[in-house]
């Protein structure tokens, strides 16, 4: 009796040079599936806001409400805007669980964080990745987040603490929420493991989108509020503010 699924062909090869492109089918150049073309035409995030990542016309600029009231997390590090076709990689990675395409994107993003570090940002303590209710962990049957911080965690050999956080409370989607209802909702949504110890901790939250900013700003508030030093976020992508062109 079989019991795994029958593939008619390769999703993707890890460890062989030759790969075929998961965007358009072709034969790639570069070690991860994807070809040069294709990964120069992803929706790269330009010009943003310097602590949550938020698209902006000009550099080195803070978005107003960053610089009205500073949030929790000290900064966010997205490599691509919301639009398509990540997007679509992303759908179709977290609701229809085409994992290889979460694990391109993840490679990705690992790729772009090393070249922080190498620039100079400070590599964190831990990876911790934004947990999921229980429900919708049953109905989904994973976790997207700790999928890619699990990902991250062995491309850039920072340890993955997927058991740090809890939802405590679920909440509804947070897509179609504004701000305010989003921070109302997630309050008391969150908390922490018993006996988790953050004592001087540097710490990084992965998502895969971020959006309002509200359950960055709620975990790590939770964090900093337990001795955690600094909070930082990695997503795979950041959304515009709602009314701005994507």
């Amino acid at each position: 009796m079989r019991c795994q699924p029958r593939y008619k062909a390769p999703v993707y090869i890890w460890l062989k040079n030759k790969q075929i492109c998961l965007l358009c089918g072709e034969s790639t150049d570069t070690l991860q599936p994807i070809c040069t073309p294709c990964e120069s035409e992803l929706p790269w995030l330009g010009e943003h806001c310097a602590v949550c990542a938020l698209p902006l016309p000009m550099a080195g600029l803070r978005c107003g409400q960053c610089a009205a009231r500073a949030p929790a997390f000290e900064r966010v590090l997205a490599p691509w805007a919301y639009d398509f076709p990540v997007d679509s990689l992303i759908t179709r990675f977290k609701h229809q669980a085409k994992w290889p395409l979460g694990r391109l994107l993840g490679e990705l993003l690992a790729q772009s964080l090393q070249h922080h570090f190498d620039e100079g940002l400070e590599r964190p303590d831990a990876l911790v990745p934004v947990p999921l209710a229980a429900r919708r962990l049953r109905q989904r049957g994973f976790n997207q987040a700790t999928l890619l911080a699990r990902w991250l965690s062995a491309a850039l050999r920072i340890p993955c603490e997927d058991d740090l956080l809890l939802r405590v409370q679920d909440t509804p989607a947070q897509q179609v929420l504004d701000a305010r209802a989003r921070r109302r909702d997630l309050r008391q949504a969150f908390a922490l493991a018993p006996g988790a110890v953050l004592n001087n901790r540097h710490l990084a939250l992965v998502d895969d989108v971020l959006t309002t900013g509200a359950t960055a700003q709620a975990l790590a508030r939770l964090l900093l509020d337990a001795g955690a030093a600094r909070v930082d976020v990695y997503c795979l992508a950041r959304t515009p503010k709602p009314g701005d062109p994507a």
